[in-house]
Formats: C-alpha cells, structure tokens, sequence
C-alpha cells in the first residue's frame, strides 16, 4: 500500500468536509457554488474534474461527488451516469462543476455542449440543472449568472 497515497486521500477529505457546504444546507449563489466545488479540486491541479451536486426539491444538498476525471484539457462527461447516479440519489436538480487547470474560465464549445446534453437527459426525467460553474484557480464562470442556462 502506498502511505502518501493514503495520507493525500486523508488529507483531501479532511479538506473538504472542512471546506464545503454540508448535506442538508443549500447554496444561496454563484460564488457560494463555486467556493464549495472548488475543495473537490484540490486533488487535481494538473488534471479536469467533473463534480455534482444533487440537491432534493428545496435546492438542499444531498450529495457532491466527483463523477468524471480526466486530463489536463479535458474530462469525458457520460450524462448516463448522471442520470444514473440522480435516480439512485433521488435529486431533485443538480449543480455540475468542472475546473480548467489552466486557469482560464471561459467556457469552450464543448462545455456548452456537454451542458446542453445533461439539460436534456434531465429534463426528460424531470429534473433541472441549476447552475454549471467553471472554476479556474480562484475565479470562477457560472452558466447561470451568463442565462447560458
């Protein structure tokens, strides 16, 4: 078993139950969402990471976890496994994150494409996509404040 592996997953998850907004509360704004997303990325600097919030149908929190990793440009998102992991969880919408290691928070035509596939995928079950937050270093691009969704 290798120890720094174990102490860096410690180490992470300490973080984030220290740093992220608990089940049971709700994220008020675009700042609060990307705050709490932002602890899931911790773990990866060089690599993009597609977190979710599930949230039940007064916007509270259920769960977040992180469903999809991938390179240092790009992470396969399955929205299968979305719709997957919603019916298990029973949310009722959902906030979807991923970081740009890189920095810059513009989102690319894929972004706007993947989030144009989980809106339909979801909506075909009743449930919404609330916000889509990009986090780039300390700044972040929120779908929502721009009406891209």
């Amino acid at each position: 078993m290798n120890l720094s592996a174990v102490n860096d997953s410690e180490i992470l998850s300490e973080y984030i139950k220290r740093f992220t907004i608990k089940a049971g509360e709700s994220i008020k704004n675009s700042r609060e969402a990307a705050d709490h997303f932002r602890a899931y990325y911790s773990g990866f600097v060089s690599r993009e990471a597609f977190v979710v919030c599930f949230l039940n149908g007064q916007n509270c929190i259920i769960s977040t976890e992180t469903l999809f990793v991938g390179s240092i440009t790009t992470s396969a998102v399955y929205p299968r496994e979305v719709v997957q992991r919603v019916l298990d969880l029973g949310a009722a919408a959902i906030m979807v994150s991923h970081n740009h290691p890189s920095g810059e928070i513009s989102p690319s035509g894929s972004d706007k494409a993947v989030t144009k596939k989980l809106q339909t995928a979801l909506e075909a079950i009743d449930v919404s996509i609330l916000d889509h937050v990009i986090v780039g270093g300390s700044d972040y691009f929120s779908f929502a404040d721009k009406n891209i969704i």
